[in-house]
């Protein structure tokens, strides 16, 4: 027992600066009684106000810009900032969305407003991988492969986070731990059967790679079981894996209602009190919902113990202490950016940037980029001018969007005259508004067609109002084909005789085989947030398209394997070995690019070494343009261990002036030619590996440059 002298003084020790952090932290948990502990592990938790600790709600969101709080800058969604491939684009934007973050909660400080989306502990990003398009919430993601959302991950992460050696700017949150993307309607209670290849080759090395590299703040457990253990409460997941083997020191913070889920849904105890007593255990430290308001209950019934309790709130209190929430404002650097910064020109000139450099040109007859001066242009379907549609989910509210429409208005300004029709909505089959669309295609000299997806057909968790049944089940997509009413209208405009060029929205993939076949030109903007003029800069050519999938673009949904399934067989273009639309990597450009000269720095490798790779890109073209240059790897021999067809081992984007030739080189350590053994273990295997560089995944037509080397 603490005597009363040392007691009283506790407080005022948490808020020494001068003392070491782990001191203060642990002088103020000191204080606290059982019932106070517990509510600081809920999300909203309330003041404590003997002890001069503030309510907090940890729930935030910020995956392509500070989301659901009002005003703030709204960059492409987290599919389209990957798109990009550009990781100095990734810093710039995170360094933006954490800006606006800090302004925005201590402008609401400094108003006494405490609430939820205010806080300074982003639940962001996103980095399930897309084994499969139908998942609705790939929008939020890097897309299908881990190695490129691990690169990307780390940066935006490190953004967020800053690099202040006291304080953390935002933390960071990798979600959602850990094998997770659907099916939406069965989240709740999903038990996720997934191999330990599967688990290691594609489900973890993100996961690892923020926390080994980017020391992110904090993980966020999925809602599902992963092979019958709640990824809340998993000593697999949590002890061994994160806590033991990665040596996480970050707090875990359970998806919102995933507590309760064990209880409720999974059926694995028959309380909440167990179910939190269970997730404390196993190393969960903040419930996003109401379970742990049972810890009290599960202390005095002897289910956990009040130090376990303790041990949690050391890692949450650190986070809160190292984001500066009990130091002087004027000792933290980032309490003292101004609420001015939020929508700012700068930042919404990098948001339209940013949707620049997101979009992929998938076809081009030669009818792109446009003539300013062509006397008319059709602009035609449901996202031309649909602002919602455009800015995906998590999304802030834009200080002056504008819509693909308004976009094409004002790059012709009084040249060519607009003429506009919907047409049709997303996916309800009514025509009446075919008539209306027909005449302005009639009346134009091209069609832009502006359609796809939005999330009437993708989102989380959403409730399949208004659309046709059998449509989409709770957000998740049952086909990946253009919706037959968009289809159909796109036939009829074509049949005009007019040029038609396709702009697509969307999270992921869409099976569009006829319009691959048949339109002059098709472009994907993803969701590209506030800046509906980027989708016209790419139209008229000021800028020039260099986005390139993240995740592959299949003929139909017939090539899936079974939703349900978390098999990595037949999936993503690591192990898919049918005929795609669209591989991974790919996109067009209004210039050309030609590889040569590859070499090696050796002709062997071992498991410790490195091998730096050098390749001639030019620009064979007659305008700049910038190139996303791929390394893959594959194992040629010995057979036996599994492994991917191909494997993403480095990328850069490069810009290069019409005519120039540029060396691009790239430093392979070892790992980059391991596989994964069937009990998940990580191996450099003796024999031959292939390297190939290209601005694609490696297909029986791309145009590639490969060498081969050895590990002895």
């Amino acid at each position: 027992m603490l005597a009363q002298a040392v007691l009283e003084r506790l407080p005022e020790i948490s808020r020494d600066v001068a003392q070491p952090l782990e001191a203060r932290v642990e002088a103020l948990i000191s204080a606290m009684t059982l019932e106070e502990k517990v509510t600081q592990m809920l999300h909203d938790s309330p003041a404590i106000e003997r002890l001069g600790v503030p309510a907090y709600n940890w729930w935030n969101e910020c995956s392509h810009g500070v989301a659901r709080a009002g005003l703030s800058t709204v960059f492409p969604h987290a599919i389209g900032l990957a798109a990009t491939w550009d990781t100095e684009l990734l810093d710039h934007v995170g360094q933006v969305i954490s800006d606006e973050a800090r302004a925005k909660h201590h402008h609401a400080a400094r108003e006494g407003r405490v609430e939820i989306y205010g806080g300074l502990t982003f639940w962001t990003p996103n980095i399930n991988i897309v084994r499969d398009p139908r998942w609705g919430r790939a929008q939020e993601t890097f897309g299908e492969d881990p190695f490129l959302t691990g690169r990307l991950a780390v940066v935006f992460i490190k953004a967020l986070q800053g690099d202040h050696p006291e304080y953390l700017k935002l933390a960071a949150c990798a979600k959602h731990y850990a094998a997770h993307s659907g099916p939406e309607h069965l989240r709740h209670s999903f038990d996720t059967q997934v191999s330990l290849y599967d688990l290691w080759d594609t489900y973890l090395p993100a996961f690892e790679a923020c926390v080994r590299d980017a020391n992110v703040e904090s993980v966020m457990g999925a809602y599902t079981r992963t092979n019958g253990e709640a990824c809340c409460a998993s000593p697999t997941l949590i002890g061994d894996i994160l806590r033991t083997r990665w040596q996480f020191a970050g707090h875990f913070v359970s998806d919102c209602g995933a507590i309760e889920d064990i209880a409720d849904q999974h059926k694995l105890v028959d309380s909440y009190a167990a179910a939190a007593a269970l997730a404390v255990r196993e190393g969960c430290d903040l419930c996003c919902g109401c379970a742990y308001e049972a810890l009290v209950e599960a202390v005095e019934g002897a289910l956990v113990g009040e130090a376990q309790l303790d041990q949690c709130l050391r890692r949450l209190y650190l986070t809160r202490f190292r984001l500066g929430m009990f130091d002087p404002v004027e000792r933290v650097p980032y309490a003292q950016i101004s609420i001015d910064v939020v929508g700012q020109a700068e930042h919404r000139a990098l948001a339209r940037v940013a949707a620049c450099e997101s979009i992929v040109l998938l076809k081009n007859t030669g009818v792109l980029p446009l003539d300013k001066h062509l006397a008319s242009i059709a602009v035609i379907g449901p996202n031309a001018h649909d602002l919602t549609a455009q800015l995906g989910n998590y999304h802030g509210t834009p200080v002056q969007p504008m819509t693909v429409l308004e976009g094409i208005q004002q790059a012709v300004g009084e040249g060519a005259q607009i003429h506009y029709a919907a047409g049709c909505d997303i996916i309800n089959p009514d025509e009446t508004g075919f008539a209306a669309a027909l005449r302005a295609a009639q009346a134009s000299d091209v069609v832009v067609f502006v359609g796809g997806l939005s999330q009437v057909l993708e989102g989380e968790d959403l409730q399949d109002e208004g659309v046709p049944p059998g449509t989409t089940s709770q957000g998740d997509r049952v086909s990946i084909e253009l919706p037959a009413i968009q289809e159909r209208l796109l036939q009829q405009l074509h049949e005009t005789g007019k040029p038609v060029v396709l702009v697509l929205f969307g999270g992921s993939a869409v099976a569009i085989p006829w319009a691959a076949n048949s339109l002059d030109a098709i472009v994907h903007a993803w969701y590209p947030g506030e800046a509906g003029e980027a989708v016209a800069d790419v139209l008229f050519g000021a800028c020039n398209p260099a986005g390139r999938l993240p995740l592959t673009f299949y003929r139909s949904t017939d090539d899936l394997p079974d939703f349900h399934s978390y098999d990595m067989r037949g999936r993503t273009y690591r192990y898919f070995d049918g005929e795609v639309l669209y591989p991974f990597g790919y996109g067009l450009s209004y210039t050309t690019f030609q590889y040569a000269a590859l070499s090696l720095s050796a002709e062997s490798v071992a498991p410790d070494g490195r091998v730096r790779v050098t390749v001639e890109v030019a620009n064979t073209g007659s305008r700049a343009g910038a190139e996303v240059v791929q390394v893959y790897v594959r194992r040629l021999s010995p057979p036996g261990t599994r492994a991917p067809r191909w494997a993403l081992r480095g990328f850069q984007r490069v810009q290069l002036d019409a005519g120039e030739q540029q060396s691009v080189i790239f430093d392979l350590n070892g790992k980059a030619f391991a596989s994964v053994t069937e009990d998940g273990q990580s191996v450099v295997l003796a024999g031959d590996y292939e390297v190939c560089v290209s601005g694609q995944s490696p297909t029986r037509t791309a145009a590639h440059v490969c060498a081969r080397i050895s590990v002895p």
